[in-house]
C-alpha cells in the first residue's frame, strides 16, 4: 500500500465518509482551500491508480468509492508510524503519549482492562 499525500488522505476521509461520490460531491465537502475541479479530479484518479478507490461510470461522469477501508489504512499507517518513530515498540508509543500528557492514568487503566479482557477470551 503506497503512502498518501496529505491532500490524498483528506480526499480519502471524504470518500470514507460519503461511501460513494462524484467529484463535485467531494468538492462540496472540502472546507478549506478548495482545489480547482480538474485538480481534484486528478487527485481522485491518482487514488484510483494507487488502488485506493474505484469507480462506476455513468456516461462521461464517474462515481468513486473507496476499495481500501479506513480500518485497513489506519492499521498500515499506525504500524508504519510505530516502526519509524517508536522503534517498533507500542510501549514506547504509549509512554510518549503519557509523557506528553496526551493520555491519562484513567485511560491507561481502561486500555489495560481491554487488554486483559481480550486475553480472557483467548
Amino acid at each position: 500500500m503506497q503512502k498518501l499525500t496529505n491532500k490524498e488522505e483528506e480526499i480519502m476521509h471524504i470518500l470514507w465518509k460519503l461511501k460513494k461520490a462524484f467529484v463535485k460531491e467531494v468538492m462540496a465537502e472540502i472546507t478549506e482551500e478548495q482545489p480547482h475541479y480538474n485538480t481534484l479530479s486528478t487527485i481522485v484518479r491518482n487514488l484510483e491508480e494507487k488502488g485506493f478507490v474505484s469507480h462506476n461510470a455513468f456516461g462521461n461522469t464517474h462515481q468513486y468509492y473507496p476499495i481500501v477501508s479506513l480500518e485497513e489504512y489506519r492499521k498500515r499507517f499506525m504500524n508504519t508510524a510505530i516502526d519509524n518513530y517508536f522503534n517498533s515498540s507500542y510501549k514506547n508509543m504509549v509512554s510518549f503519549f503519557a509523557k506528553e500528557e496526551k493520555i491519562s492514568a484513567a485511560e491507561l487503566r481502561e486500555i489495560l482492562t481491554m487488554i486483559e479482557n481480550q486475553e480472557e477470551k483467548k
